[in-house]
């Protein structure tokens, strides 16, 4: 409908702009639990959109652990976690996370509602208008929106090249500084050069920062990124996710004590924000007994991986080199990604379309994210599909 303002007048432009550029975004309502089958719209499809990469979410074990922890802690954690809300599930997961995470000897962790909430803290709480980010130019949104709300000089660097950040670092002042990056990127399904990064931070005496939001749980062992580089230090920032291979929700930080404290006493995002619900702490902490246990879990994750990049190997759209669960096929223009999506679908399989601005202009993409919960002949059906879009010329 038509706004009678000129500023919804404007805004209503905006939108139509968007969608007859094909970037205009839709919610999708899932009517069933998280799985590699959805309910979508009253149809079951086969589903390669879920970052639920260890198949957590609706694990017996998990779901088992929230609905005890409902019965003796309610829904609900009531304030923040300085004042009534942290509960004794939430300082528990905290003490198992730093235990398993460990990016540095006698490291502490601080749990947040949200990897977004988590990345805001650690740049808003540690930086300032005298430092300098060095970010890589694919980073997440979210440390992004942390390094410029911190004041702090912003750089980007080209993805994963090392010497140009050396050159900027060179280049660079800076009371303090900040080298911040995924790592593992959410679009490309690379790895980041962190043994290189950290070589640098000691260099120039500056801090790591890793979002660690897709390395979390499957990576080294599942102990994530840092782990499957043998990496430790004093320097490094450790933030990894909750609601991914984790299954749950939420995310942590994981740092020296000090970095920690300094999170606790001075992060907005954690200070001002209600705590989450403890039934949640205690099925992550059922959730993360899984990934220390289940090393079946990220096997069949490896071989589930191997399979797709084999059978996509010869498609006409170009396969990105990722060893990770993110798998992206770059189709190019965005009409043509959504037709692929959309062939896709209307054979009852969702690999959602992914377009600018979340990726480059002139890179859209298929973004298939592999499971754990997936089976070989779900992958075998993919490939196969996407052979017969891919001759059907869409």
């Amino acid at each position: 409908m038509e706004g009678g303002t000129p500023a919804i007048a404007a805004l209503e432009r905006e939108l139509i702009r968007r969608r007859d550029s094909g970037l205009a975004r839709t919610r999708r309502i899932v009517e069933s639990a998280q799985g590699p089958r959805l309910s979508l719209g009253g149809r079951s499809v086969l589903a390669f959109a879920s970052n639920d990469y260890l198949g957590l979410a609706n694990a017996p074990a998990v779901v088992d652990a929230a609905r005890d922890a409902i019965a003796r802690w309610g829904v609900g954690a009531g304030a923040s976690h300085l004042i009534v809300g942290h509960a004794a599930p939430h300082a528990a997961l905290e003490d198992e996370l730093a235990a398993f995470v460990a990016p540095c000897p006698g490291a502490r962790a601080l749990t947040f509602s949200s990897g977004y909430l988590a990345n805001l803290a650690i740049l808003t709480a540690l930086a300032s208008r005298d430092d300098v980010v060095f970010a890589d130019r694919l980073n997440h949104a979210c440390l992004t929106d942390g390094a410029r709300l911190s004041r702090a000089t912003f750089t980007r660097y080209a993805h994963c090249d090392v010497d140009a950040l050396e050159r900027a670092m060179t280049a660079g002042g800076g009371r303090r500084r900040f080298i911040v990056t995924d790592a593992v990127f959410s679009m490309d399904g690379d790895i980041a050069p962190l043994p290189d990064l950290l070589r640098l931070a000691e260099a120039f005496d500056a801090w790591l920062v890793v979002d660690d939001a897709h390395g979390f749980g499957v990576l080294g062992d599942g102990r994530g990124t840092l782990a499957h580089f043998g990496l430790r230090s004093e320097r490094i920032v450790y933030m990894g996710t909750l609601g991914k291979a984790a299954g749950v929700a939420g995310a942590f930080v994981a740092a020296h004590p000090s970095v920690i404290e300094t999170l606790l006493q001075t992060a907005r995002s954690y200070v001002y924000t209600t705590a989450a619900p403890p039934l949640l702490a205690a099925a992550l902490s059922a959730a993360l007994r899984a990934i220390r246990a289940d090393g079946f879990r990220r096997a069949r994750l490896t071989a589930l991986i191997a399979a797709f990049r084999a059978g996509a190997a010869d498609l006409p759209w170009t396969l990105l080199p990722s060893s990770t669960p993110i798998q992206p096929l770059i189709v190019g223009d965005v009409a043509t990604a959504l037709a692929v999506s959309d062939a896709l679908l209307a054979r009852d399989i969702f690999v959602p379309a992914i377009r600018p601005p979340t990726v480059p202009a002139g890179t859209a993409r298929l973004r298939v994210s592999l499971s754990a919960a997936h089976a070989p002949e779900d992958v075998d059906t993919l490939t196969a599909e996407l052979h017969a879009i891919a001759r059907s010329g869409a």
